[in-house]
């Protein structure tokens, strides 16, 4: 394998899967929906969650992928030859290639509103809510913005895993982290503000039900980036002594830190100026701008909270492209480039009818859907529990027990005990949760 088309170091590939799952789930989804599902209880239940079922089956790639040294169809081709499983890996890619097509509209949109806060649109006494509406109905905004996201995409991954990828998380993820800091602290500061640190902290139990259980299960696969096969290509390009478990471990608290930074940048001010913390997707483009305008220097703010967000989103299309461009070129780095430049237009073009699903062609509808909604339903409800549950059943079950344990044990200093404890995870409590959560989605519970 070319230098290429490895991790440099174990740092640098923490860092990049740590980014890949550090995007707008953790930023954008995590706030509003722990604000619509009663803050504490939500995130307690996110933070077990994220432990007992994602965690397991995030490991459950990286094994897959190490152990294989493949992208995520040869993969499955290599550890069960002359077999089905390779469909997995192959619904896998496409659901990163259809998932970056909309994605880089949200992505598109984040560029959009830094651009706004930088030229002074964001400012005290302006309505945001039409502001947002103006923005995502603008064709010719949609898709400049849109294309100007993918170009930023192309560009790091066509540079391949140390010089592209790792190179641009090296520098993403610790800004990201610094920043967020930042504004948790002035956000802190706020006459207020310790009473939306309660409402993130502190459980209030009525929200405790079903409901809530499964809305954190789900926030839980989505947060840690599994199901779509993009931990899979990451942990193919890496050295057999490289502790999977302490990786996976750094991972998961780093997006659970960035999640609970999160609460404490937006809550606190949420609370602090008398807004309400259930606004729903709208939070960070129409509430958040509200807030920061009543802060002093808040338009400064505002933007640097919008050129962190731009990180996180980046740092997560890096990977689904990746997963879509290994699987092409299957290690022959020469074809990098020309792939990805042309992968990366194909996805534009594929997600144009999603750009201007909230302008020209927002009265186009399918099954009652605009296209935008269309595809993230089929992704985020159908493809991505389908490719968690088929991940778990293939490590936990298919795969030969001993085998998956001593691959797994390869350069980890974990005890046998809690690797034991992480193959039950897998193979019963993570497929049982799953279920569940597909079961809830599709409304049969």
């Amino acid at each position: 394998m070319s230098q290429a088309a490895s991790w440099s170091s174990k740092i640098g590939f923490v860092l990049s899967a740590a980014g890949s799952a550090i995007g707008l789930g953790a930023i954008w989804k995590f706030p509003y929906t722990a604000g619509t599902n009663g803050g504490a209880v939500f995130f307690l239940l996110f933070l077990l969650f994220t432990v007992l079922v994602a965690l397991p089956v995030q490991l459950a790639e990286f094994y897959i992928g190490r152990t294989s040294g493949q992208n995520a169809v040869d993969a499955f081709k290599s550890l069960a030859p002359k077999s089905q499983w390779p469909w997995v890996g192959r619904m896998g890619v496409a659901a990163c290639f259809v998932l970056l097509s909309f994605y880089s509209v949200v992505g598109g949109w984040v560029i959009n509103y830094t651009v706004h806060a930088f030229s002074g649109e964001i400012h005290a006494g302006a309505d945001f809510g039409a502001l947002f509406g103006a923005t995502i109905a603008s064709p010719a905004g949609s898709l400049f913005y849109q294309f100007l996201f993918m170009l930023m995409t192309i560009w790091v991954v066509k540079g391949g895993v140390s010089d592209g990828i790792e190179k641009a998380n090296r520098y993403l993820m610790p800004a990201l982290f610094v920043l967020f800091l930042m504004l948790a602290v002035r956000s802190l500061t706020l006459p207020g503000a310790m009473q939306g640190v309660e409402f993130l902290l502190k459980p209030d139990w009525q929200f405790f039900e079903p409901q809530t259980m499964l809305t954190a299960l789900g926030q839980a696969f989505f947060a840690l980036s599994i199901g779509v096969s993009t931990m899979i290509t990451y942990a193919a390009y890496l050295r057999k002594d490289q502790d999977l478990f302490r990786s996976g471990n750094s991972i998961m608290w780093m997006n659970l830190l960035v999640s609970l930074l999160a609460g404490l940048v937006i809550f606190p001010a949420v609370f602090a100026f008398g807004f309400e913390p259930g606004q729903g997707p709208g939070l960070i483009f129409i509430v958040l701008p509200a807030v920061f305008m009543k802060i002093p220097f808040g338009t400064v703010l505002f933007a640097v909270f919008m050129v962190l967000v731009l990180f996180a989103t980046l740092t997560s299309a890096f990977s689904m492209l990746e997963t879509v461009i290994a699987a092409l070129i299957r290690h022959d780095e020469s074809k990098r480039s020309r792939a990805t430049w042309g992968i990366g237009l194909a996805i534009f073009a594929v997600g144009i009818p999603s750009a201007l699903s909230f302008g020209a062609l927002a009265d186009l509808k399918i099954f009652g859907k605009t296209v935008f909604d269309l595809w993230d339903y089929i992704i985020s409800a159908l493809i991505m529990p389908i490719g968690a549950l088929s991940i778990a059943i293939f490590t936990g079950w298919v795969q030969n027990k001993q085998q998956v344990l001593a691959n797994i044990s390869e350069g980890s200093t974990v005890p046998r005990a809690v690797i034991s404890l992480w193959l039950n995870a897998l193979r019963y409590l993570a497929p049982i949760a799953i279920i569940l959560v597909f079961a809830n989605t599709l409304g049969w519970i």
